[in-house]
């Protein structure tokens, strides 16, 4: 049991997925688990352990923005035996070649923030995710016939800055889309021996400024995302 996980270390799976909402894990467990029991609750970010296809599998929200995921990952990391982990969370678009709903695999993470320089001096604004849990991901994507758009996510800590970030980080850095914390789970991952991976869906044009998903959908609906990552988390090391 952590500091903000207050989950016993055996209620904790080897493979998770990871979600900024609660209630959108929530809504994974109780759509797609079987003989699952909520785990984790402090501060209401819930966690959920259940069967997946006969799989043990774990499903917990880690907040909006680096430092929220960074303290879950961490403590994740640190307390707890995880092995593999895949993000699924929503992004704004922010490139012509990548439009409102589709499904997008991160290739890697750019950011601007500090959070890796604070602990170790490094200025690297780059992190990768895991290779071999990527490939799993678009194996399984080819077989359910899905367009996985792949390429490199803009992790900003100012939500209504992204947008201003977008020009600079679409050209300088080649990213496609802009969300808020692939960057410190990839860092956390690499740091702490833990396979992580990224999915995402656009829920928003930060080019055209139209938002086309709402809150409900992005808390229920975003189907494709959800059943790839699970039916992909269930194949690590088959």
């Amino acid at each position: 049991m952590s500091l903000h996980i207050n989950a016993n270390k055996e209620d904790i799976a080897e493979n998770i997925l990871m979600c900024g909402d609660p209630l959108r894990a929530k809504h994974i467990a109780e759509t797609y688990l079987e003989d699952y029991k909520e785990v984790c609750n402090t501060r209401n970010m819930l966690g959920f352990t259940g069967y997946y296809k006969g799989k043990r599998i774990s499903v917990l929200s880690h907040g909006m923005g680096i430092p929220s995921a960074g303290i879950y990952t961490y403590e994740l990391f640190t307390e707890y035996d995880v092995k593999n982990v895949i993000r699924i969370g929503t992004c704004g678009t922010i490139s012509e070649g990548i439009d409102v709903r589709e499904t997008v695999l991160g290739t890697s993470s750019f950011s601007m923030s500090n959070y890796v320089y604070e602990e170790t001096k490094d200025t690297t604004k780059i992190m990768y995710p895991n290779d071999e849990l990527n490939k799993v991901i678009e194996e399984e994507a080819k077989e359910e016939n899905i367009n996985l758009k792949k390429t490199r996510i803009l992790t900003s800590d100012n939500f209504y800055g992204e947008a201003i970030m977008a020009k600079m980080a679409r050209e300088k850095f080649d990213c496609g889309v802009a969300e808020m914390e692939s960057f410190v789970i990839f860092y956390n991952a690499k740091r702490f021996n833990v396979n992580a991976a990224c999915i995402l869906t656009v829920v928003d044009n930060q080019l055209k400024e139209d938002i086309l998903v709402t809150p409900e959908e992005r808390e229920t609906g975003l189907t494709i995302m959800t059943e790839l990552a699970l039916n992909a988390i269930i194949k690590v090391g088959d």
